[in-house]
């Protein structure tokens, strides 16, 4: 069998939350002012009341309300796919299974959380949602939540991005969005940097502060985050859930996990539900792939830092390049963000998940040759997976059973294929006196 899909009414009925599972508990979010534990009041100033409350807890298993779930058959359950022709290809003995996350309206994988929090947050009375937005997908998937519950949606597009990938900015348009390059001149925070620095190609720590500045200071707008949260790796734990049964409708189980990591949101729902597991000693590997030119997990300081580069958000315990950080602008923007998803910094803490990093041009060539075998031509993030697969499935055994999330398609993204047909893409290496000059600017906590 090809693939294995499941019947609309064995789509997830509880979102499974890993807070009570892990090895040891998070060290809390920090006021950035008084640098003391963020109390929930303070958050929901820029986020809806559910949200705020799944952030913090303790809860094994949260309900998926029946409404959101019948949004969530729109394209759920997702297939997990045999990729026989790339296992041809590379000449492996593994097995390699893809879960097709592509196939939501957006093409990604962030429409899970988009949904669920549009919901929440129009079920509180707000009128508009605000956001940031690296290669786009993001911006596309809430773009696309908005209009499923009738809600405004304004997007704060990195600027590098917003050149690279003009097609974005038309199809969160085509939902009703509005979708601006960052930094702006709408916000404090965006006038300060392109004054500092007016040829600046922007960062998603600059395309937060801008966001999270217009929640604060509106009653009627919130904040929606695409990333690096715990409720937002709740909710995309719908992934990671389907999974486990499709496999079990074969009788395998995985040995080696793979996705691409930014914040940590596509990778976190996808192998979160299988943690008990691996945690009573079942043999999976979870193996966490960044662009050498953003690489927080390895290269970064597990250290408390802000989210965002305007210093605004609270401070998170991950693995961080410093809030400052600007990142080369390769063409996987989702990929460019400065610290990752504190439970999963704190499980590569603990040796749970292993991180590789690789080159962009190398991570074409992986998506290329999958495009070439498989048929469908992936995102620039989601080759960074596809890379550590084939690389994985080398050495990998007969009874290697390789599952990889398969985060999002380029039909976004051809001007990137472009470049690099015409070998116009560079690879980029970010300088380690550039790590070291951002860790002196980590707040002291």
């Amino acid at each position: 069998m090809k693939k294995v899909l499941m019947n609309e009414d064995e789509l997830p009925k509880k979102w499974y939350n890993a807070l009570p599972d892990l090895p040891e508990p998070l060290d809390p979010p920090l006021n950035p002012a008084t640098k003391k534990p963020v109390k929930p009041e303070e958050l929901e100033v820029i986020f809806a009341k559910e949200c705020v409350e799944q952030e913090m807890s303790s809860e094994r298993f949260i309900e998926i309300p029946e409404e959101l779930r019948q949004v969530y058959a729109t394209w759920r359950p997702t297939p997990l796919v045999r990729a026989y022709n790339l296992e041809r290809a590379i000449g492996t003995k593994a097995k390699i299974f893809y879960k097709n996350e592509s196939v939501s309206p957006p093409g990604s994988h962030k429409p899970n959380t988009a949904v669920a929090q549009a919901y929440y947050n129009k079920k509180e009375g707000i009128r508009k949602l605000v956001t940031e937005t690296g290669a786009g997908q993001w911006g596309s998937a809430l773009s696309f939540a908005g209009a499923q519950f009738g809600m405004d949606v304004k997007v704060y597009m990195v600027k590098v991005s917003f050149e690279q990938k003009p097609y974005r900015k038309f199809l969160m348009e085509a939902w009703g969005g509005k979708c601006y390059a960052s930094p702006t001149d709408m916000t404090e925070i965006g006038r300060k940097i392109r004054k500092e620095f007016p040829d600046t190609s922007g960062s998603l720590g600059i395309a937060i502060s801008e966001a999270v500045e217009e929640a604060a200071t509106h009653s009627d707008v919130k904040y929606a985050i695409g990333s690096v949260s715990n409720h937002v790796l709740l909710h995309q734990t719908v992934i990671g859930l389907e999974t486990e049964q499709q496999l079990a409708k074969l009788d395998l189980k995985p040995t080696v996990m793979i996705g691409c990591v930014g914040g940590g949101s596509n990778f976190g729902g996808f192998i979160l539900p299988f943690l008990p597991r691996k945690l009573n000693g079942e043999n999976i590997r979870f193996i966490a792939v960044e662009p050498r030119a953003c690489p927080t997990f390895t290269r970064g300081k597990f250290r408390y830092d802000y989210g965002d580069t305007g210093k605004v958000t609270p401070l998170f315990k991950m693995y961080t390049l410093g809030s400052s950080f600007v990142p080369p602008a390769i063409h996987a923007g989702g990929l460019r963000y400065h610290g990752d998803a504190p439970i999963l910094s704190l499980l590569v803490k603990h040796g749970l998940i292993e991180a590789q990093a690789y080159y962009q041009r190398e991570v074409f060539e992986a998506g290329i040759l999958f495009a070439r075998t498989e048929g469908i031509l992936p995102a620039p993030e989601t080759n960074h997976a596809i890379k550590a697969v084939i690389e994985e499935a080398k050495k990998a055994s007969k009874d290697d059973v390789i599952v990889f999330n398969f985060s999002g398609h380029g039909h976004f993204d051809l001007a990137a294929y472009d470049a690099y047909f015409r070998n116009e893409l560079k690879d980029y290496e970010y300088p380690e006196e550039e790590i070291e000059k951002a860790m002196k600017n980590l707040p002291q906590v």
